[in-house]
């Protein structure tokens, strides 16, 4: 069973002799959930601010890491968290955080359907993306379509965690306000 505060990090599996099936079902599925969420997330590898290679895909850096670390043992964890760990910086890149970026630009430059686009796509490969949801209900509250942004801005609202959510608080308080949904 999942925790509902931590659904997106933490799994708390029952192993209940009578629900083992159920358990195992509900395991399946945090775990394709987690990989939904994390196909999109790359590893960039920097020092001194500056990247080392392209980006690499999460995946292929973490089996790249249980490869090394079965080859190197625990010596090699000890010495890069000793050594490297304080000189490398490990940054996590989510391509939908790109695709908002992206969209920005193109809604700044007047394309407004193709920066729409752009967050609907960061939405579907993170969903409930709090600065997507901002700038999609931004952008459907220019184009009029103000009960579509009202919608978009309450579900970035919902993650009072986010600096997003009070933007889209502020902006749902000046339209008349409106339902916060989470």
């Amino acid at each position: 069973m999942t925790d509902p505060d931590h659904e997106s990090r933490h799994l708390l599996l029952e192993l209940d002799p009578e629900k083992i099936d159920e358990n195992l079902r509900e395991a399946g599925r945090w775990v394709r959930e987690q990989v939904e969420t994390h196909r999109w997330t790359k590893v960039r590898l920097n020092y001194k601010g500056k990247p080392l290679l392209p980006d690499i895909p999460l995946g292929l850096f973490l089996a790249g890491e249980l490869w090394s670390l079965s080859w190197a043992g625990p010596l090699r964890l000890i010495l890069v968290n000793l050594g490297l760990g304080s000189v490398l910086d490990v940054e996590l890149i989510n391509e939908a955080d790109e695709r908002v970026a992206e969209g920005r630009v193109l809604f700044n430059e007047g394309e407004v359907e193709d920066a729409e686009a752009k967050y609907r796509e960061a939405l579907r490969m993170r969903p409930g993306e709090p600065e997507a949801l901002l700038a999609l209900g931004v952008l459907l509250r220019v184009t009029g379509r103000l009960d579509e942004a009202r919608d978009a801005l309450s579900k970035a609202a919902a993650d009072a965690e986010h600096p997003a959510s009070e933007k889209a608080r502020a902006m749902l308080d000046r339209m008349g306000g409106g339902t916060i949904v989470p």
